[in-house]
């Protein structure tokens, strides 16, 4: 087994070893891998946060040994929390991070970070602060950045960045957590899940208090919540199913 670390501020990770294939999702700065497979240009790998698997550029990671793997996984991670930030290299140039990157990561890269950090489990009650950092971020398939993010990109990072782990797509985060009955017995920063009209789980967003919820579609936006699922007044028309309420955090 090989061993990897992203030293690059965002990388795609995408679905096939092509720059035309979908992008799946993003590796951020810091984060670290195994390498499934190795092909001359690509490879296969599976983040350790989360366990997601997609093909990155052989050129957009590092290889690590499995020593300096594990040395990463049992040091507490700490994610940068403004919204840009800065890494220098060794030859004092400017790498840009997004917030969330993992910059425990730095001294095994040789860089340095001098900027906001936060580290271990915050109350509950901050992930609503946390989710408010995102606001009108636009919606972008396979996102986790301030740039652009996805649904289930947007509700992974927030977690993240107040030390809870959620799985990377809506359908897998669905299967965490406490199911809720009621929408009257969810508190803030829960977690609200829809369906397609075939049943597929589809979309995710928090809940937010008074019946609100912040969520990404076309951009990260706030709009109502109630027994049928989200009404954007906008359209004056209820635009995604409800299916269950979870509890994470």
């Amino acid at each position: 087994m090989k061993y990897g670390i992203c030293p690059m501020s965002i990388v795609p990770l995408r679905l096939e070893p092509a720059d035309t294939s979908e992008m799946v999702t993003q590796v951020l700065y810091g984060e670290y891998m195994k390498v499934l497979e190795e092909r001359k240009h690509w490879s296969r790998i599976r983040l350790s946060f989360d366990k997601y698997e997609g093909w990155i550029d052989n050129k957009q990671f590092e290889f690590i040994s499995e020593d300096e793997y594990h040395i990463l996984k049992n040091t507490d991670t700490k994610l940068s929390t403004d919204l840009v930030d800065f890494i220098a290299s060794e030859a004092e140039q400017l790498i840009t991070i997004p917030m969330g990157a993992n910059v425990s990561s730095c001294s095994m890269l040789k860089h340095s970070f001098e900027g906001k950090a936060v580290s271990g489990k915050l109350p509950k009650e901050q992930l609503i602060n946390t989710a408010l950092l995102y606001l009108n971020v636009p919606y972008f398939w396979g996102g986790k950045t301030p740039f652009g993010i996805d649904c289930s990109g947007f509700t992974q990072m927030v977690y993240k960045l107040n030390g809870y782990k959620l799985l990377r797509d809506a359908s897998q985060q669905a299967s965490q957590g406490e199911a809720l009955s009621f929408i009257e017995e969810s508190e803030p920063g829960d977690l609200a899940f829809f369906d397609n009209s075939e049943g597929h789980i589809t979309h995710v967003g928090i809940i937010m208090e008074d019946n609100y919820i912040i969520h990404a579609h076309g951009k990260v936006r706030i709009d109502r919540l109630d027994h049928s699922g989200i009404f954007n007044y906008e359209k004056r028309a209820h635009t995604h199913k409800l299916r269950v309420i979870k509890r994470i955090a």
